[in-house]
């Protein structure tokens, strides 16, 4: 049985629809203070759409960059290859052609030797048959060093005077010094006497910037007779001899 002293109790929704409200103005507001925003934008000129489309296009462009920089890396990375490998060709190229010079210098002094043994009616009976250059720690000073041998099978003592002329370049140009320039305490030629070979050894100092090319020899003997020969001038091995003297520049004054 209800109590009839009780009173009956009135529930609102009030509070809920405040609430409700409430989220409304406030997203009423956030929409108002957009479109003010986006309305000041437009009023400064600024185009959402334009900015959206330069957007798209500078993506594209830097997509673009992106692929050209990785082509270009790939040239650079094979350009790289190309030139270590041509190095390395060029350095093979250079050893085989420091060996081929070699082996052409060995042959040159083997030619050099077996004409003169097949030479025995040449006027002046003996020849320079090796001639070597050293370099020394000083600038321009070298140890030079060749040995005459008789021409055909040696059958008595030959004798005579050998003169060095020392050919080359100075100052752009064409210069011939005598042994007595470029050796001290020497004259203008050595004497000779020997009956199967005598070896010799000079000490040079050529002056400063004279590039030499070539050693000049002429062998005279007692009875006035010549012999002529040319070597040219290299400091790695044996002087390799040339087909005859040829001729060199003037005197230097």
């Amino acid at each position: 049985m209800a109590d009839p002293t009780r009173k009956p109790v009135v529930r609102t929704q009030a509070p809920r629809r405040r609430a409700l409200l409430l989220g409304a103005a406030i997203g009423i507001g956030a929409l108002g203070v957009y479109g003010v925003f986006e309305l000041g934008r437009a009023v400064a000129g600024y185009d959402v759409v334009e900015a959206q489309r330069d957007a798209w296009a500078a993506g594209r462009r830097i997509r673009a960059l992106e692929r050209e920089n990785a082509k270009q890396r790939a040239e650079i990375a094979a350009a790289d290859i190309a030139r270590r490998v041509d190095r390395e060709s060029d350095a093979q190229l250079e050893r085989n052609i420091a060996e081929l010079q070699g082996q052409i210098a060995r042959l040159n002094q083997s030619l050099a030797f077996y004409r003169g043994l097949v030479q025995p009616d040449s006027n002046v009976k003996a020849k320079v048959q090796q001639m070597q250059i050293v370099p020394l720690p000083a600038a321009g000073r070298f140890r030079l060093k060749f040995t005459l041998m008789q021409v055909g099978p040696p059958a008595r003592t030959v004798a005579g005077r050998i003169a060095l002329t020392f050919l080359g370049r100075r100052a752009g140009r064409d210069v011939r010094l005598s042994l007595a320039q470029v050796s001290r305490g020497r004259g203008a030629s050595l004497r000779y006497s020997f009956r199967d070979f005598q070896s010799f050894e000079e000490m040079l100092r050529l002056p400063p910037h004279f590039v030499p090319a070539r050693i000049d020899v002429v062998l005279r003997d007692g009875a006035g007779r010549e012999y002529r020969q040319a070597f040219l001038w290299r400091t790695q091995g044996m002087s390799s001899e040339t087909d005859g003297a040829p001729r060199g520049g003037p005197p230097e004054r």
